[in-house]
Order: C-alpha cells, then structure tokens, then sequence
C-alpha cells in the first residue's frame, strides 16, 4: 500500500475540493421564514397630510399579504380617518375610492402638531404619535444631461434651505410623455361598414409615478444645499424622450424620525438580492393599535408641506417605432373565403386603399396607440 505522505500535492488538493463540494450540497436545505407563512394581515397606511394648503392631503388604507401571495394587495374601507391636531381641532378625510381617503386643502396651523386616527369597520382603532409640520424650501431647478455611454437622459434635482432647517428630504415624480403609433389608422368597422374613424388613436400620452424611494440629506454637510442629485434615468431606448417628456417633481421635507423610517425601507425593499446587502426585515413606524401592540401597522405619517417644479424637454432622442408591412385585403369578403372574414375582424383598418374596394390593414399594436398603455387624453399641461 502506498504511503499517504507520498500523495502529490495535486492529488491532495482535489481530493479537500470534492469533500467540501460534498458537505456543502449535502448542507442545503429549503429555508422557508415564518413571515411568508404567517397569517399576518396587518395594516400598512401610505401617503400624508399636505399642511401647506396648495394640494388635497391623500391616505391609502391596504392590507399587507404573504409574499407568495399573486392576488391584488387586500383595500381596506369603510374606514374612519382623521386628523387631529394638538389643539383640538379634527379634520376628517372623505373615501373618494374604494380605499382612498383624501382632504381637501386649507389653512391649517403651520405651528401645530398633528397625528392620525383610523378606526376600521371591524373596530380596531389606530393612533400616530404628534408630529410637527416640515416646511419645505422651494425646488431651485430641475436639469438633464444625456449620458452617451448608457445611453440615457439623466434628470436631477437642484434645493436648498439658507436657514439650514431642512436637511432631510424625499422626492417623487409623475413622467408624462408622447408618443405615435407606427401608422395613422383612419377607418374602422362598425356593424360591417367601413367608416371614418371618429377617434384620433395615433397619438398618445404615456404617464407613470415613480415607483423608488428618493432620499437626500445634507446633514453630514456644511450648508443646506442639494446640487444635482440624479432622480431619474430615462433609457433612449424606451423612446419616451422621441417627441415630447415632461416631469414633475414633488419635494417634501422630512423630520429626523421620518427620513430613518423611510431609509430603513428603502434598504429592504430596494436594496435587496445578495449576501451583501442589507437583508429583509420589520420597518413599521409611529402608527399603533391602541388597544393590541402586536397588531403591526406599516406606514410613517408625517406633516409637511409640498413643493413642485416641472420641467418639459423636446430632445428628439430615440427612433420612430417600426412594425410589420400592412397589408391589403377586400372591403367584403366573396364566397366562403373565412381567412378574409377572420382577418377583417382581428385586423385594424389603417389606410384607404388604391384600389376602392381594398383597404389597407394592420395589427392594434401598430395602428393604436393605446395598446402601449398610454391615452389620447391631452394632458391640460401640455
């Protein structure tokens, strides 16, 4: 038998390799936590009390579910929602929407403290601590570049407070942009006739909220001063910026309390895919059931006042959408012909023809804008 000593040390390396390969497949087990089992079904409320007066203060009411979960998030009505502030006086929102709560604007006492109050269908009663309004400084501009490299537009943001009172911030957006289908459709089909088509559906008007959590700070900073932080990345490709882009920025000042709440939610909800990131976790803020402490409640509300600026941009970056050919086919089908009749029903009619029994067709997603989820409702802004 051959000594083990005079093993090579390649044979030896090898051998500690398929070892360690073995215990480590043998060490996986499936890890299911007890949060996406959990009947939990807890309350998260989202938005907050505009006390500036310029806009309708929103709350929606949800219910959180399993993360396995496909169906819609549960919304939560019928519900009691106000808010009060330390003084006294109560200010109760009006459901507009199944699980949208809204107040219209006023004037309100800027130096007062306010929390608020839901009260559920099924009586469970909820209570945020007081809260002081954040006045917000005013957006000094909005700018872009366009990055060559990554081929997109860049848009950011530019603030500050000279009282240095500030200094905690987030940010959201509303995209607007317009765009074409590939052909201009002038006819449709109504009850087997050919007919002008009443309704312009070559020219549409996307729109989309942003989706991030956008947070700044100058805390760390001699001076109140937000310069060019990157808010928005318009990919060329996505030919939102072909025609026409605007965005409108909201700004909101945040209290201490509040930018930590929503940086924690940030790390867990964005940062998220790899040992090294930050791994999930329970954020809920300063909303609790008054009655039941293990009743979770998700949501920060806080009270400040709103700033906006929009910017709107015509650079012409991107290319005109292509799409397959049209084609030709006979106003009214002859014999049993059931490919002309399944086409004329499925296909969208675009052009007059040159010969005036033939139209010119082609399918929705190259003749309608609206099947790009956009609208041909002119915003009033553009």
């Amino acid at each position: 038998m051959k000594n083990p000593r005079s093993f090579s040390p390649l044979f030896t390396a090898l051998l500690l390799l398929s070892l360690l390969l073995f215990l480590t497949e043998s060490c996986i087990e499936p890890f299911s936590p007890p949060e996406i089992n959990s009947d939990g079904n807890y309350l998260v409320v989202d938005g907050f009390f505009n006390a500036g007066g310029t806009d309708t203060s929103r709350i929606e009411l949800r219910r959180t579910q399993h993360v396995n979960t496909n169906t819609p998030p549960v919304i939560v009505t019928g519900a009691s929602v106000t808010v009060e502030e330390e003084a006294g006086v109560v200010h109760t929102f009006a459901e507009i929407k199944n699980g949208l709560y809204q107040l219209p604007p006023r004037l309100y006492n800027m130096s007062g403290k306010y929390r608020i109050r839901i009260i559920t269908e099924n009586g469970h009663e909820y209570l945020s601590e007081y809260v002081a309004v954040n006045r917000t400084p005013k957006i000094d501009s909005l700018t872009y570049k366009v990055d060559p490299v990554q081929n997109e537009a860049v848009f950011y943001v530019n603030t500050h407070d000279a009282q240095n009172r500030t200094q905690f911030y987030r940010w959201k957006f509303d995209e607007t942009w317009e765009y074409d289908a590939t052909y201009y459709s002038a006819l449709e089909k109504v009850d087997e006739q050919v007919v002008i088509r009443k309704e312009n559906i070559n020219k549409c008007w996307g729109r989309k909220k942003s989706g991030s959590i956008l947070l700044g700070s100058t805390i760390r900073l001699s001076s109140d001063i937000i310069k060019n932080l990157p808010l928005n990345r318009v990919p060329v490709s996505t030919n939102k910026l072909y025609i026409k882009y605007s965005i409108l920025v909201k700004q909101y000042g945040l209290s201490r309390p509040a930018f930590e709440y929503w940086t924690d939610l940030a790390k867990t909800t964005q940062a998220t895919g790899s040992l090294f990131d930050p791994q999930p976790s329970q954020v809920t803020g300063n909303i609790r059931n008054i009655s039941d402490p293990a009743d979770l409640v998700f949501g920060y509300f806080s009270a400040s006042t709103e700033e906006t600026r929009r910017l709107t941009i015509t650079p012409k970056l991107g290319s005109f959408p292509r799409c397959t050919e049209p084609d030709t086919i006979p106003l009214r089908c002859r014999g049993r012909d059931d490919d002309c009749a399944l086409n004329t029903a499925q296909l969208l009619l675009t052009y007059w023809g040159i010969r005036a029994d033939s139209v010119l067709v082609a399918s929705s997603n190259c003749a309608d804008c609206r099947t790009a989820g956009g609208t041909t409702e002119r915003p009033s802004f553009w």
